[in-house]
């Protein structure tokens, strides 16, 4: 499984790339307003931070575009700015139409904000390179989230559709080893969340025993 930051704070990206060998990013209009920055110009940094990588960094397009044709033009705009950048886009109906035209350009494309299996395959049917499906929201409101993302990855291996499973907004730890064990692709989620599932607090108590114990034992 690969583990993206749900990110725009370059600081944020820059120690997630370090400690945990990050394997991308996404961002969204919420994260980008909390850098302080304009849009451009950080999604310019963060790319300058994946120079010469590989790696995916999801951009999004303005969500105020009902316009399939407007989508298709800024996501042109922004691939062309670097070869990492992946368009996001929201699973709606000028989303999906986008999706194609985009992919018939040879430009990858992430759906987002994906709270049913039929949007995730719709988006898979039209190329997307990758499906957000958002699990957070649905826990928060009672929904079985577990069965979300087998039933999405079942439809993908189904029909042998090429497109990544991207599991989002996910909260905890429990949230990211359920994706794993489902089959998902990749998770993203913010440093907090990360930070947290790579601790336990059994972890921090064996290790004081364990100093204690050096310490009381002759190195040579």
């Amino acid at each position: 499984m690969k583990f993206f930051l749900d990110s725009a704070q370059v600081d944020e990206i820059t120690y997630a790339l370090e400690m945990w060998n990050l394997d991308g990013v996404t961002t969204n209009p919420r994260h980008v307003q909390a850098s302080g920055k304009p849009f451009l110009a950080v999604i310019r940094e963060i790319a300058g931070l994946f120079d010469g990588a590989d790696r995916p960094i999801s951009v999004e397009v303005n969500p105020h575009h009902t316009d399939w044709k407007a989508m298709v033009a800024e996501g042109e705009k922004l691939a062309a700015m670097c070869p990492n950048f992946v368009i996001k886009l929201p699973a709606i109906e000028p989303g999906f139409k986008a999706v194609a035209a985009l992919a018939e350009k040879g430009i990858r494309s992430n759906l987002t904000l994906v709270f049913s299996t039929s949007q995730a395959l719709q988006a898979m049917r039209m190329g997307a390179a990758f499906v957000s499906p958002f699990i957070g929201w649905k826990e928060a409101n009672g929904e079985d989230t577990i069965r979300f993302i087998n039933e999405i990855v079942a439809v993908r291996d189904n029909y042998g559709f090429e497109t990544e499973i991207i599991v989002a907004a996910v909260r905890n730890g429990r949230q990211i080893a359920e994706a794993a064990i489902a089959g998902a692709d990749i998770v993203t989620a913010g440093l907090a969340v990360f930070k947290d599932a790579f601790d336990h607090p059994y972890t921090a108590k064996g290790l004081k025993l364990f100093q204690d114990f050096w310490d009381q034992t002759a190195y040579e």
